[in-house]
């Protein structure tokens, strides 16, 4: 079993990581640092350490898991690797793209493992979107619409929404509509951004909370095999990705829209596992993993269905039940040498890339053309 620690106890760790780890048969939690005192209450058998700096030096844990405050990440991720531990790292993996490049090369050099959080890989919308895109019932896909929204119409003291550098939903939530994107299409051509602080009227400063991404993607000609480009390479059409987040929508707007010359898919509401999650943290907070043997937990796919739209109507998309611990699975595959990471570290880092540009590209009120790939 992979002996495993975990840096942290808000919300990310209670609801995303260590039901997870304790609850898996490839991973075994041996310590957690924390100054909240119901730690030890939660996890009896699982030494809690005071500090992160402590644990990452007297643990005897060969992995870390990070789920520190977004500024603390690449301090705590190069720390960890320089004590020969390998390391996950909520996203964002680090603040800057430079400082993701810097731990890569960290991890490189020290001969360790660094892989980076993107659960959102595995929400069942995305899973199903992702299948119909790869069976090519909607023929080219042009246009993508994803949203990320909440009503949340007042500033909530934490740290996530602070002024502060790399916080804001421009590093929270972005990256994950971001991952998507990558994921199913790559890197765009150009980037267009609108970033705002949309609640600071009422006097309470904030960081970024609205945002309005648009990437572009040129047609590309079909490369074949035989050419000194490597492997062959079907021809792409134009495209356009819009992503959004905003802090006032009530309503249930549509999660995925996606438009291609063979149809379209449209979904509503975000995948249930973190609501789940979240409820079982209030019902069970002494007993973590009690959360997968509850009925909500049972029955998450019940009645989830995206629609798939021709001209002649629509059909439902049943959703297949996704589960977080997909995760986990994938990265005990990639510790042990027999699987790649769950997610690219390269993919990570050209997320960070966007979201650096998406700041310029607002900030200067310009389209950015990304760098031509080496």
């Amino acid at each position: 079993m992979i002996k495993t620690a975990v840096i942290g106890f808000g919300l990310s760790a209670r609801v995303f990581h260590l039901p997870f780890i304790a609850s898996s048969t490839q991973f075994e939690l041996t310590g957690i640092s924390t100054s909240q005192s119901d730690a030890a209450q939660c996890w009896p058998d699982v030494r809690i350490f005071p500090d992160a700096e402590s644990m990452i030096q007297n643990t005897d844990a060969s992995l870390i898991v990070i789920t520190a405050p977004n500024r603390a990440h690449f301090s705590l991720a190069k720390t960890a690797l320089l004590a020969g531990k390998d390391v996950l790292v909520e996203k964002p993996l680090a603040v800057t793209a430079s400082e993701a490049i810097e731990l890569q090369k960290l991890a490189q050099q020290q001969k360790r493992k660094l892989a980076v959080f993107h659960n959102r890989r595995f929400d069942d919308d995305f899973l199903a979107m992702r299948q119909l895109v790869q069976s090519g019932v909607l023929g080219e896909v042009q246009l993508m619409y994803s949203r990320f929204d909440r009503f949340r119409p007042t500033v909530q003291p934490r740290w996530k929404e602070s002024t502060e550098p790399g916080n804001g939903v421009l590093y929270d939530l972005a990256p994950h509509l971001l991952d998507q994107t990558i994921t199913l299409f790559g890197a765009p051509d150009a980037i267009t951004a609108s970033c705002q602080s949309l609640r600071n009227h009422d006097g309470a400063a904030c960081g970024i909370d609205t945002f309005q991404l648009r990437l572009d993607y040129a047609a590309k000609p079909a490369v074949p095999a035989d050419t000194t480009a490597g492997s062959a390479r079907p021809a792409t059409p134009a495209r356009q990705v819009l992503l959004s987040s905003s802090p006032y929508c009530a309503h249930p707007a549509p999660r995925f829209e996606l438009h291609g010359n063979g149809g379209s898919f449209v979904s509503y509401r975000l995948d249930p596992q973190e609501q789940i999650l979240r409820d079982a943290l209030q019902q069970y907070p002494a007993t973590p993993t009690a959360v997968f043997q509850s009925a909500a937990w049972q029955q998450r796919a019940h009645g989830r269905q995206g629609e798939f739209w021709r001209a002649t109507g629509a059909e439902p998309i049943p959703f297949v039940a996704s589960d977080y611990a997909g995760f986990y699975q994938q990265l005990a595959l990639f510790l042990g040498d027999k699987g790649p990471a769950p997610v690219p570290l390269a993919e990570a880092i050209l997320g960070l890339e966007l979201i650096e540009l998406a700041l310029q590209s607002s900030r200067e009120q310009r389209t950015i053309a990304l760098p031509a790939p080496t």
